[in-house]
């Protein structure tokens, strides 16, 4: 314990040389103690003290500036989990913030992130909500999960994988949109270190074997910029070359599919400077001396980016027409990009709970998980809010917007406003109409042009990249179908009671029917009907429990003109942007997905759907009200029953091989029926397929076979070989 203290008052005597009064010395003796008593007599698998894990939490945390509390806390972080220390005991010794950040801490030690799906969102769920409370606690979880990384190669092979999966998927990204770039790229390459350890070791010996010769290209350059910016004038400044990390390196050569040197030659410069108009006036001097690339200017200073991120980015032809990629920003402004949300303790001086402004996307995330209606839908939300790059788009007044890298004009619209989202119609960028499907660009100013009511298109899904966007168009198409379906299950309901001329249900009658299906109200039960959720004869049998059984079964299909319908839950029909709709697909003309086809609203039984050319459309009502735009394709694995007419010539083995060439598509055969007249054989035959081209290919088929005269679907169309 002597020797463990000694070693600790060392160390803290070297961190606080340069931070004054900022520490209270005394205090983080205090914890150093307090934990080093918990811990005593434990050890890690590397056959250290475990305190020393905790020293090395508290380090990290001391090199980024980090305040008392979380210096504390670090000290302490394992001491509830892994003793028989109580949070009350904690709270009561330091406080009751240090006691919310280790008691977060403590709850989250056991979460893991590669589980089921349900269980995989709860432990998000619980996770960001201790953030939530104190954002320290990530901070302290991180700089954890650091040196449990830097540490990881006594841990078992598989182990290690799994911890640095992990680190790669949700605490780098974590890292990275609290703006602490440091922790983000070490974490990135230790968990590079692990799971690709071949590639890893082989770019970090290129990466070195080069280390002189881009020293030397980076002095080049540094010589001519430096006299440059003394000559205007500019005081202060610091020019120095950046590391380039091995992992982002790795990344880029995958992607790009580009061998190391090609991938690795560009000079990477950083320019330090006192103030946001000397950072101007670099790259004013920079652009006028050397000449750039247009397409890789970008001002992160106007418009920082969600995680607070500062800087000017340019690339020039400098020395030897080499290139070179040169950052500009202030020291504070580098500060905040090396430790993000950490340094708002030390230059900002604020609290954790007034961070929410500048951190605006992690609010946003939470309001999410609450709004979310699945595990998927809030896994999803999560991945789009922590994993995707960002572009700068403006409003007409010249307000910036900050998006997901592809992400669309509705994207933006939604950014506007949830209502401008809703009622977007079109969009104008840079003054010109633009799809709602086209992907926005860095700089471009858009325009949404609006209707008077909403009207989001479940399409739309496919086009948006925001978490906001996605989940407030399925808010929004999901209350339009609950609205749909319950209008269609009342009215099933009522052409039933009518048919049967059974009187309404009384109250006690439908409150027992919501019981029994355990759907929680009565709109729920006319929504489960019109959803096709709940069957008309088990709604009847529930509420009319004392009538016989026979009276009150589905009834049998009837004929409308030579319709017989088949009643299904459309899942894969979208009915004008709406989906899972009660729908019934029209037998007098079979359609299948690929065909044109048309909606007809039903009174009772949903939506009928029929081929455009149906002959049947001419006789039922002209009322345009009742007819419907359809988008149509099938759920995987689904298939439609089709009736084939065949003529052709009486020859033995004919209806062998036309069954031949039909299972030869892979297409089953449901029946068939075939005679002969005077010479003529003619029949029909049912088959099974997915779609029009499946069906198109076995009509082919069969008017190759030998002696087939024609070939028809059961309707007024046909094929003839």
């Amino acid at each position: 314990m002597t020797s463990l203290t000694a070693t600790f008052d060392g160390k803290l005597e070297e961190l606080l040389a340069d931070r004054g009064e900022l520490i209270d010395r005394a205090l983080v003796e205090r914890a150093f103690r307090f934990g080093a008593q918990a811990h005593r007599g434990q050890k890690r698998l590397s056959g250290e003290d475990f305190i020393s894990h905790s020293v090395a939490v508290a380090e990290i945390l001391m090199h980024q500036h980090l305040d008392t509390t979380s210096v504390v806390a670090a000290l302490l972080h394992d001491v509830v989990e892994d003793s028989d220390v109580s949070i009350e005991e904690v709270e009561a010794e330091f406080g009751s913030e240090v006691g919310a950040i280790v008691d977060g801490l403590t709850k989250i030690s056991s979460i893991t992130f590669r589980s089921t799906e349900e269980l995989q969102a709860e432990n998000y769920r619980k996770f960001l909500l201790s953030i939530a409370k104190d954002a320290r606690v990530i901070m302290v979880k991180l700089a954890d999960r650091l040196h449990n990384m830097r540490t990881i190669e006594h841990l078992s092979p598989d182990k290690q994988e799994s911890i640095a999966l992990e680190t790669r998927e949700i605490y780098a990204p974590l890292a990275h949109r609290f703006g602490m770039a440091g922790v983000k790229s070490e974490l990135e390459d230790l968990a590079f270190k692990v799971l690709e350890k071949a590639d890893y070791h082989e770019i970090a010996y290129e990466v070195q074997a080069t280390q002189d010769e881009r020293e030397e290209l980076i002095g080049r350059f540094r010589v001519p910029l430096s006299k440059e910016l003394e000559r205007a004038g500019i005081e202060n400044f610091e020019v120095t070359g950046r590391p380039k990390h091995l992992w982002s390196i790795y990344r880029k050569m995958k992607q790009r599919n580009k061998p190391f040197e090609e991938i690795y030659d560009l000079m990477a410069v950083r320019v330090l400077v006192d103030s946001k108009a000397d950072c101007y006036s670099v790259l004013g001097l920079v652009h006028n001396r050397w000449t750039h690339l247009q397409e890789r200017i970008k001002d992160y200073i106007a418009a920082p980016k969600s995680n607070a991120y500062q800087s000017l980015h340019t690339t020039i032809f400098g020395p030897g027409g080499q290139l070179y990629e040169i950052q500009i920003r202030t020291r504070e402004m580098h500060i905040i990009s090396e430790y993000g949300i950490a340094a708002h303790w030390v230059y900002k001086e604020q609290r954790a709970d007034e961070l929410d402004s500048q951190f605006t996307w992690f609010r946003q995330l939470l309001d999410l998980q609450v709004d979310s209606m699945s595990s998927s839908e809030f896994l999803e939300f999560l991945k789009i809010d922590l994993y995707q790059d960002e572009i700068f788009v403006f409003t007409p007044k010249g307000d910036v917007k900050r998006l997901p890298r592809g992400a669309s004009p509705i994207d933006f619209a939604f950014a506007v406003h949830t209502e401008v989202g809703l009622r977007c119609r079109g969009a104008k960028v840079d003054g010109r109409i633009a799809p709602l499907h086209r992907s926005l660009r860095n700089g471009e100013t858009v325009e949404v042009i609006t209707g008077t009511q909403p009207r989001p298109s479940r399409d739309w899904l496919d086009h948006v990249r925001t978490a906001r966007a996605r989940h407030k168009i399925r808010q929004w198409i999901r209350q339009e179908e609950s609205a749909t379906s319950i209008s269609i299950g009342k009215e099933m309901l009522g052409r039933e009671l009518r048919r049967r001329r059974l009187p309404a249900p009384g109250s006690t009658s439908v409150a027992d029917a919501v019981k029994n299906f355990s759907v929680g109200s009565e709109e729920s039960l006319y929504q489960a009907l019109g959803s096709g959720d709940l069957a008309v004869g088990q709604v009847l049998k529930s509420l009319f429990p004392d009538h016989k059984s026979e009276e009150l079964e589905a009834p049998k299909p009837t004929r409308f003109g030579r319709v017989i319908d088949r009643i299904r839950l459309g899942r894969g029909v979208k009915i004008q942007g709406m989906g899972g709709i009660m729908v019934r697909y029209a037998q007098c003309c079979q359609p299948v997905p690929g065909d044109r086809v048309v909606g007809f609203v039903t009174k009772g039984r949903g939506i009928s759907i029929h081929r455009s050319d149906c002959p049947n459309l001419l006789v039922m009502t002209d009322d345009p009200e009742r007819r419907v735009e359809i988008d149509w394709q099938s759920d995987q694995g689904e298939v439609f029953v089709v009736k084939i007419r065949v003529v052709g010539e009486d020859r033995r083995g004919l209806y062998a091989d036309l069954m031949s060439a039909i299972s030869g598509t892979g297409t089953n055969i449901k029946s068939a029926q075939l005679s002969t007249r005077d010479g003529t054989m003619f029949g029909s035959v049912l088959v099974e397929v997915e779609n029009q081209s499946q069906l198109e290919k076995v009509l082919n088929v069969m008017k190759k076979v030998k002696g087939t005269v024609k070939v028809e679907r059961r309707d007024r169309s046909f094929t003839s070989s």
